[in-house]
């Protein structure tokens, strides 16, 4: 099961609203991150809650999750915590602070859920996957430097790759107007898809459901 989620940004003001910072702008969509208490160590900020607590939040949050007026049940293979996680090694080298924590709460590449924007995927498309190549996103490639493998989970938010243009300056462009509309309608989306996530014993079975999501469809 999953017990550590690390979205990959850029830390500072200027990034905040960039293509590049996407899987931040998600993290603060969540409707359980008020109830995250974060605190400034492993070079980010890190915030963790109860899995009982989580259950009880995404219950509430999506109720697509519960069954008959009840909660979704409670793996029994479930981890005591789940881990969020902000690097603020800035994106390049965000595998450092993924690891730091890794390897103080004993946390296995395959209980990792990187997110990150992708360019190979337009704005409106999200996807859950496990392993694969990097597509040339520099976080990714940190992570699996760290971590010694490319096993790790993956939540990845389209954010295009037009032609013509260059590639650093589009990351650290800010979304237009539409396209920010139609981003906190895949936030929201890929909310529940996290949920689930963190819900499962088996989160590779997830994949193939959520292998790629379209909200526009």
């Amino acid at each position: 099961m999953i017990q550590l989620v690390a979205f990959l940004g850029n830390y500072g003001k200027e990034y905040e609203k960039t293509r590049h910072n996407t899987a931040w702008q998600f993290a603060d969509s969540l409707p359980f991150y008020s109830r995250l208490n974060w605190s400034n160590k492993f070079q980010g900020q890190i915030a963790s809650l109860d899995y009982s607590e989580f259950v009880n939040l995404a219950s509430n949050a999506y109720s697509e999750l519960s069954k008959n007026g009840e909660g979704p049940n409670v793996p029994k293979n479930a981890p005591s915590k789940i881990f969020f996680l902000k690097p603020e090694t800035y994106m390049n080298l965000s595998g450092q602070s993924i690891g730091e924590v890794c390897q103080f709460y004993k946390i296995k590449p395959e209980e990792v859920l990187v997110v990150h924007d992708e360019l190979e995927m337009n704005p409106g498309f999200f996807s859950l996957k496990f392993s694969g190549g990097l597509a040339g996103h520099n976080g990714l490639r940190s992570t699996k430097g760290v971590l010694g493998t490319p096993d790790f989970f993956r939540l990845r938010f389209g954010i295009g790759k037009p032609a013509n243009v260059n590639i650093a300056d589009y990351v650290l462009s800010n979304f237009s107007k539409d396209e920010a509309i139609t981003m906190s309608i895949v936030y929201e989306k890929a909310g529940f898809c996290l949920a689930k996530t963190l819900l499962a014993s088996e989160p590779s079975r997830l994949t193939s459901q959520w292998g790629k999501v379209n909200v526009n469809a």
